[in-house]
């Protein structure tokens, strides 16, 4: 019997969630020969993740599916705030509001967040969201996004990878040889095979999160809120519910998730017909009808990975890190990860940059996720602060005891008015959170990949909630609209275009773009250059929003990376721009 032959490929990604399918639709955008492989038969039958932040929208706009995305999410006066309740149902005074807190832009209407992106942040849980990354990423690479197809073995060499795959269709197994391997597959498979090691807080408690439909409408008011926050006086506990739509959202969503937490050693986790009725009990809902489509299990835990970066093997997504859920910062996260790394695998590819670019890919990443991570389980840790400042979790009082202390927040008695503040500011402490854009958008690199200029970033007062735009070397490029002269708007970050460098000088930064063209075409680099004006230039900048954020002069420039972060930094003009800019590019692409 003749052997199949051996298929070649630049990149084998190995993975069919969020982030194998956004990588390989980037890489398909970059001109890169992929071929991704997952051993599940399809994508993702549980809820998973649904907050798609600001940067992640603009990695799909690159991706080509952030139109299908918005047009299925939540809208975005559905997606305005987060509520916190005492108690769901089944108790006279279930369901009253504690208080609401604006949540992710507060669905388009706060001004921090539309002036940061020309994308705003969505909703969409990952069972809906995944069949639209597979349908891109089929049809950018028709035959190599292969579901049911099982990475059996792999090994490393100096020269790539030997990966066996198993067609779990036809029982054939076939063998594939990569430049690069993209580890996407949660850890389960090529993590453990390299013996990488999780580190940091594991198995805080166990979570069971059960998909169902249910008409909810009579208690799920507020048709503002995304996700509800119960405090349930009569468990001591707290209970979170998510919409699932999928044609309608807020009170009239058609289907919920609704998650419960046990103790890591809780027995009943095990148990489909316990845990329903764990719900039925929390929730008040009594025989309520419902259908339960999945119950799942999962633990709650907040590590990264020892190494991301195995030679020529590189782990993304929950192979490399994972989050508790609060501030849905997981799978965001992944897509930011396979973000920086895709660009730079194809200028090695493409013979633009020397392998050493990949070597920034941790260097990079690395402390973006373990900040990711912290500030996940700090959100996660605020919950039970503010259950405990509510004293909804006081086991030394009664259960109506627990009750009447809530019931004051909404009392007309002037003596409650220290305890209504009390609760304001209890829930107030939640905006880090809801509101942590720097954290979400604001991710600054500092590596060899970035050419530094001698300057300091500004001084931050909240780091977490206050995103600063700024152009200094390893930052994101500033969104800002500029006009064309044919009437169009676009924002400065559509201008950068996908695997090119872009340099945007000012008014009188002539010889910069010229210097650019001329250093790019020396090392056979793609570079664009514009100038963005007032008063002149490529594209103009009538309403100052742009000169508002540049940070240099008339004749000074930015060079901007294939990833839209800011690579090198001039203030002003330079005697001889072309070798500066030369020496710039090559020291981004490490080329020698």
């Amino acid at each position: 019997m003749t052997a199949a032959p051996v298929l070649e490929v630049d990149v084998l990604i190995v993975g069919g969630g969020g982030a194998g399918l956004t990588a390989s639709m980037l890489l398909s955008g970059l001109g890169v020969d992929s071929l991704l492989v997952s051993s599940l038969p399809t994508t993702s039958i549980l809820p998973k993740a649904h907050i798609l932040n600001q940067r992640a929208m603009e990695i799909l706009d690159d991706c080509g599916v952030a139109d299908a995305v918005y047009d299925l999410g939540t809208p975005p006066e559905q997606f305005a705030a987060s509520g916190v309740y005492a108690g769901f149902a089944g108790h006279p005074l279930a369901g009253r509001l504690l208080g609401k807190i604006e949540c992710w832009g507060g669905g388009g209407a706060n001004a921090d967040w539309a002036s940061a992106s020309p994308r705003r942040t969505t909703n969409l849980p990952q069972i809906r969201l995944e069949p639209i990354l597979r349908d891109g990423a089929t049809a950018q690479a028709p035959g190599r996004v292969r579901f049911h197809h099982e990475l059996t073995e792999f090994a490393q060499d100096d020269d790539g990878i030997t990966a066996t795959v198993l067609d779990h269709d036809t029982g054939a197994p076939y063998t594939v040889r990569a430049r690069y391997l993209m580890a996407c597959d949660g850890g389960r498979t090529i993590g453990r095979a390299l013996g990488a090691q999780m580190v940091g807080l594991k198995r805080l408690a166990s979570q069971v999160s059960l998909h169902i439909s249910a008409d909810f409408s009579a208690w799920a008011t507020d048709p503002d809120v995304l996700l509800r926050w119960v405090f349930m006086p009569q468990l001591g506990a707290m209970v979170v519910m998510a919409p699932m739509g999928p044609t309608r959202w807020g009170p009239d969503s058609e289907e919920w998730v609704v998650h419960l937490a046990y103790r890591d050693e809780d027995a009943r986790t095990i148990d489909d017909d316990r845990a329903v009725a764990d719900m039925r009990a929390a929730l008040g809902i009594g025989d309520h009808p419902i259908t339960v489509h999945v119950v799942s299990r999962w633990a709650m835990e907040g590590v990264v990975v020892d190494r991301m970066t195995h030679g020529r093997i590189f782990l993304f997504g929950d192979a490399a890190h994972r989050h508790p859920p609060t501030g849905g910062l997981g799978l965001t996260s992944a897509m930011h990860d396979v973000h920086n790394f895709c660009w730079k695998v194809a200028a090695v590819v493409h013979g633009h940059a020397s392998p050493a670019l990949l070597d920034t890919y941790e260097v990079e990443r690395r402390p973006a996720v373990q900040r990711n991570v912290q500030r996940s389980l700090e959100n996660g840790a605020q919950w039970t602060t503010s259950g405990l400042a509510l004293g909804v979790y006081d086991a030394a009082v009664t259960i109506d005891e627990r009750w009447a202390r809530l019931a004051r927040t909404w009392s007309d008695d002037p003596a409650d008015d220290e305890w209504r503040l009390h609760v304001a500011a209890t829930l107030a402490a939640h905006s880090m959170e809801f509101q942590e854009q720097n954290v979400e958008y604001g991710a600054i690199y500092a590596s060899s990949a970035v050419v530094a200029d001698g300057t300091d970033p500004a001084p931050n007062p909240d780091p977490i909630r206050l995103y600063l735009p700024s152009t200094r070397p390893g930052h994101p490029l500033p969104h800002a609209w500029v006009d064309g002269y044919d009437g169009r708007q676009v924002s400065t970050l559509d201008l950068v275009r996908p695997g090119r460098f872009l340099l945007i000088a000012g008014d009188q930064g002539e010889a910069w773009c010229d210097a650019a063209r001329e250093a790019g075409a020396a090392l056979g680099v793609p570079v664009d250059a514009v100038r963005i004006g007032v008063h002149g230039g490529d594209w103009l900048d009538p309403r100052c929003s742009w000169l508002r954020r540049r940070e240099f002069g008339d004749d000074g420039a930015i060079l901007v990376r294939p990833d839209r972060y800011v690579g090198w930094r001039s203030m002003g003009g330079n005697d001889r721009p072309a070798d500066e800019l030369g020496r710039a590019l090559a020291s981004i692409l490490h080329r020698g």
